[in-house]
């Protein structure tokens, strides 16, 4: 039972803080609950104040009192409880112990071209003979998440105000509008650039390969994270490159050592690609000690630190996460993001920072696709000049955060002793590692046989890692079937390592 003990008077809470300029009263209010929960103030079963209760006492009307447990509900800090009140949460704790450190003493091997992508292939072909299966596979949120009525009112208002959008074209470099509004916003991150300092592209995977052309020929080097997000694989194999793969860790990300010691051992090197925050597959984020030495790391070697980082707006962080640009001083990091994750995956809207190689990058943008559709930026741009933008991510934040939770909660109920599993800090990706007995390509085209997409950790190396590991992601708001979902994929895991075992036994 709960121990329904007497709500704090509130005295030593105080009122909202009105220093927090421009937002909203409920926020406020939910943040000084917050804070009292996550100090200690409130504490795991204790009763909350009553709706009736907070109205009084902070002096709000009853729209602000509901709104604001409704985001702490959302943050999965208090319950309701019928015909009870309001409850503060019981702290879960992942059931899962954390995923396996890299091992640092297994040195970087040689540099190996890529052949990955026929194993992509295979993957995609076999979704497809599966079209209705459940996708716990998928790098985008689900589409009821991100803000359709207003993007399409926007599309319309835009369409009526310049009709010309879909007919005549568009600047080189993107539209002006948007491209000084991402300037400005651009500096949350730690980034000072101007309007000229960009270039719009096509989704965030235009810019890496843009990056990757301004600053490679056919058979150089590049330093990837191991594991690696399987469609940086593809472009390096699309642009003969070689990919020499650095172990990365499922808390801190890439392993800046390991690097030092590639860097030092092999001279043709030519640029290192990233992704700093929550790092795909891993859900990782580079802490900023790591972010300031790998980028000092690079210039010393003169060599580009290509960043991709589509994610960083998704971690769950009270300030925003510093891009490895910010510590950036001589030109040295290409900056590539997209608004793919955050708002928009049908819009393919990106861009590119390209540091002292700028001006080959807009060459080659030019020279490989001209100038993006206008209608996508102008409807973009309206949306980021307005609050509405920062409004939806708190949303989503809130959405994708009660997702993890349940979805953990049920991979700790759910999977055999030998998983192993740490926390993503935000976002939608688990990096899962199965019983070392379990295959995860086996494991792949069993649940596609029940309906449920994964994906295998053998598609995110190119040199047979991860055999073992799997890459889940919470993109769907039906929890029940997800939580469904994730039994079936359990059950799938213990019969397969418990056959294992066996043969193991009988053949002993």
């Amino acid at each position: 039972m709960r121990p329904h003990s007497q709500a704090h008077t509130g005295a030593e809470l105080g009122p909202p803080n009105d220093a927090a300029a421009g937002e909203p009263l409920y926020r406020q209010l939910a943040a000084q609950y917050r804070r009292a929960i996550h100090h200690g103030v409130l504490r795991s079963g204790e009763r909350m104040p009553s709706i009736r209760t907070l109205m009084q006492r902070h002096g709000v009307s009853l729209a602000t009192a509901t709104e604001s447990y409704r985001v702490l509900e959302r943050e999965a800090l208090i319950e309701a409880q019928p015909r009870a009140g309001y409850f503060v949460r019981a702290s879960r704790k992942a059931a899962l112990p954390a995923a396996s450190e890299p091992d640092l003493a297994t040195l970087p091997g040689a540099a190996q071209f890529v052949g990955i992508h026929s194993a992509i292939s295979t993957i995609v072909a076999q979704f497809q003979r599966y079209p209705d299966a459940f996708n716990l596979g998928g790098a985008t949120a689900s589409p009821d998440l991100y803000p359709t009525d207003a993007l399409q009112k926007a599309a319309l208002r835009a369409l009526r105000r310049r009709p010309t959008l879909l007919t005549a074209a568009g600047p080189d470099q993107g539209d002006p509008a948007l491209r000084a509004i991402i300037a400005r916003r651009a500096l949350d991150a730690g980034i000072q650039i101007g309007a000229d300092d960009i270039i719009m592209t096509h989704g965030g995977i235009e810019a890496v390969n843009l990056a990757l052309r301004a600053v490679t020929q056919p058979g150089d080097a590049v330093a990837v994270e191991s594991p690696c997000f399987f469609g940086l694989l593809q472009a390096l194999e699309s642009l003969g490159l070689r990919a020499l793969e650095i172990p990365a860790s499922p808390s801190t990300g890439l392993a800046v050592e390991a690097l030092e010691f590639a860097l030092n051992t092999h001279s043709d090197i030519k640029a290192v690609v990233v992704v700093p925050n929550l790092q795909n597959p891993l859900g990782s984020v580079m802490p900023d000690a790591h972010k300031a030495r790998l980028v000092e790391l690079c210039a010393r070697a003169r060599i580009a630190l290509i960043e991709d980082d589509p994610y960083r707006e998704l971690v769950d962080t009270a300030q925003p996460l510093r891009s490895l640009k910010a510590w950036d001083t001589d030109g040295t990091v290409i900056h590539c993001t997209s608004f793919n994750k955050t708002l928009a995956p049908g819009m393919r809207v990106g861009w590119i920072n390209g540091g002292r190689w700028h001006p080959r990058i807009g060459m080659l943008k030019f020279a490989q696709s001209r100038h993006n559709e206008q209608l996508s930026q102008v409807v973009l741009a309206e949306f980021l000049e307005t609050n509405a933008y920062e409004r939806h991510l708190r949303r989503l934040r809130d959405r994708l955060r009660l997702q993890r939770e349940r979805m953990s909660a049920a991979l700790g109920a759910s999977f055999p002793e030998g998983t192993r599993f740490t926390p993503p800090a935000g976002g939608m990706f688990f990096w899962i590692e199965l019983p070392r007995a379990v295959s995860s390509a086996a494991f792949f085209h069993a649940a596609l046989e029940e309906g449920i997409r994964v994906m295998p950790g053998t598609v995110f190396s190119n040199a047979g890692r991860f055999d073992h590991f799997i890459r889940l992601s919470c993109p769907s708001t039906d929890l029940d079937l997800a939580d469904e979902a994730l039994r079936k994929l359990g059950g799938l895991a213990t019969t397969m390592a418990a056959r294992v075992d066996a043969g193991s036994v009988n053949g002993s």
